[in-house]
């Protein structure tokens, strides 16, 4: 479990002071160092990616921001790393093939371009359930955010690649194999700065797809979400061919910025797209994405577009909502109203940036954000947080000079916490022992 470890961090803090006194390090002698996981262990960090082996829904697997890619196979219960072997750990994107649930995609860089984003190397995929990968390729886009699979074409893939987010890069848009992933061909490109905000295919026609084009650029004093490049484009061949939608077809005019898509299984002509411009709104299609109409700009459809800006759909009921912002809000009124469902007041931390609902039972929800997992079976009016995925990150680590030495570490959006290095007992350090000194 490389890179989970806080001690590793340490490690290499203590060789770093080390070579500045100028003493040498024989390297050698700590070739048998094994790592251990020291904690804390009840604070999570972000989840970007989720899915559910629907064949058998105790099998979960979510990627993090920098962490790889988890599974459980007790419906949450607990948790084992398998993608640690692999040269990257930040997740984008995971896919099951629910026709052979043994195979599964996964594409590195998470798609949520604050400064504190974890790039990636490509797409790898898995033909015994996550035991071992293989990279396919595509390692130049760096972020991967959607990977959807038509299961009715053996070895047909779509990957939707963000791309870089501090410069310029040809390697965005929307990749297709259609020989599991021996040959890429590039089918929907914008300009080296517009990469693929999200990408839903018709779960009753796999040869549509629905792209969202988000032009962004980022400098570490600044950031742009929104330009010329953006748009909503749809293709009902497969890619061959694309139209973008346009304010002739219903969407506001001008520059638009990032767009979450969904559509409504329990009626493929309804069609959301949560649409970031100069006034923010949520757009709606009866008729399969031909025309639009903005139908909200209730407070609760979202905020800060450039972190969030998803949106999903109840399978079985095409006027229940959900939106993922800093908290997660749900509607049944298709979108004309919102309330929120999942905040500090259900002790669900905010930031949100992954979703699962259960197509069978649409009270099974499963939600990814900055604190971590949280799963409920009541439809989101009870959650369970996950508190044994010990995937928080860590900006800095420092030590102090007790015996046994305290470790310190700043989180990203977890604060600051201090525990002991060991404890003179038996049973190991807990989360007990771990303390939050600053927010």
């Amino acid at each position: 479990m490389r890179f989970h470890y806080l001690l590793t961090g340490f490690i290499s803090i203590l060789f770093f002071s080390t070579s500045i006194t100028g003493q040498d390090i024989d390297f050698s002698q700590f070739t048998q160092i094994e790592p251990r996981n020291i904690g804390p262990a009840g604070m999570s960090g972000r989840v970007t990616a989720i899915d559910v082996d629907l064949s058998n829904k105790d099998r979960i697997y979510i990627g993090t921001a920098s962490g790889g890619v988890w599974l459980s196979e007790n419906g949450g219960i607990t948790w084992n790393p398998i993608f640690d072997d692999n040269p990257v750990l930040s997740i984008g994107a995971i896919k099951i093939n629910q026709s052979n649930p043994s195979e599964i995609w996964v594409g590195t860089g998470e798609g949520n371009p604050r400064n504190s984003q974890n790039s990636g190397a490509g797409v790898y995929r898995s033909l015994d359930a996550g035991k071992t990968w293989a990279f396919m390729g595509l390692k130049g886009t760096r972020v991967i955010h959607r990977i959807v699979i038509d299961e009715s074409k053996s070895g047909t893939v779509f990957i939707g690649a963000q791309g870089a987010q501090w410069g310029d890069s040809e390697d965005r848009g929307v990749f297709k194999t259609t020989d599991g992933g021996a040959t890429w061909d590039k089918i929907l490109y914008v300009n080296n700065r517009t990469g693929v905000a999200d990408m839903v295919m018709d779960p009753n026609n796999p040869n549509k797809i629905i792209v969202a084009m988000w032009e962004f650029w980022r400098r570490p004093w600044f950031s742009y979400s929104g330009g010329e490049g953006s748009g909503l484009y749809i293709t009902h061949d497969g890619g061959s061919n694309w139209k973008e939608v346009t304010s002739e077809d219903g969407l506001p005019e001008g520059d638009l910025g990032r767009i979450g898509v969904a559509i409504a299984a329990a009626n493929t002509d309804v069609i959301y797209a949560l649409v970031e411009a100069k006034e923010n709104a949520l757009y709606q299609s009866k008729d399969g994405g031909a025309s639009w109409k903005n139908i909200s700009t209730h407070e609760n459809i979202g905020n800060r577009p450039f972190y969030y800006g998803e949106i999903y759909v109840d399978p079985k009921n095409e006027n229940r909502i959900y939106s993922l912002y800093t908290y997660v809000s749900m509607s049944e009124d298709e979108g004309k109203t919102f309330k929120v469902i999942a905040d500090y007041g259900n002790n669900v931390h905010p930031d949100h940036h992954a979703f699962w609902i259960d197509p069978e039972n649409p009270s099974f929800l499963i939600d990814g954000n900055d604190g971590g997992l949280n799963i409920s079976y009541d439809m989101g009016r009870n959650w369970r947080f996950v508190n044994n995925l010990p995937v928080g990150q860590f900006y800095h680590v420092d030590v102090d000079d007790e015996f046994p030495y305290n470790v310190y570490g700043g989180m990203q959006d977890n604060g600051s916490w201090v525990g002991p290095s060991f404890v003179p007992r038996s049973g190991g350090i807990t989360n007990y022992d771990w303390q939050e000194v600053f927010f």
